[in-house]
């Protein structure tokens, strides 16, 4: 059972490290400016969600809300014509 929203548990087995790493890699490219990072963010906290090191969220509640044509999830939306 994934822990309650706020709590953070290590990650002991290593699962999320790539995701990690490539995070605080583009941090200290970019002057620890997180805006900027904000795609590799996003991608380590889906990376903590899908293993079950915190409590699956909406990542529009994480802050992650839709632009620029993509949904919540950073999937981009289908653009339909009439």
């Amino acid at each position: 059972m994934p822990p309650e929203k706020g709590i953070f548990p290590l990650d002991h087995m290593h699962l999320c490290d790539l995701e990690k790493k490539e995070y605080l890699g583009c941090l200290k490219t970019v002057g620890h400016q997180s805006e900027k990072c904000r795609d590799f963010s996003k991608k380590y906290l889906q990376c903590r969600m899908e293993k079950n090191l915190m409590a699956k969220q909406d990542l529009g509640e994480l802050g992650f809300k839709e632009r620029n044509g993509e949904t919540p999830e950073g999937k981009p939306t289908e653009r339909i014509d009439n």
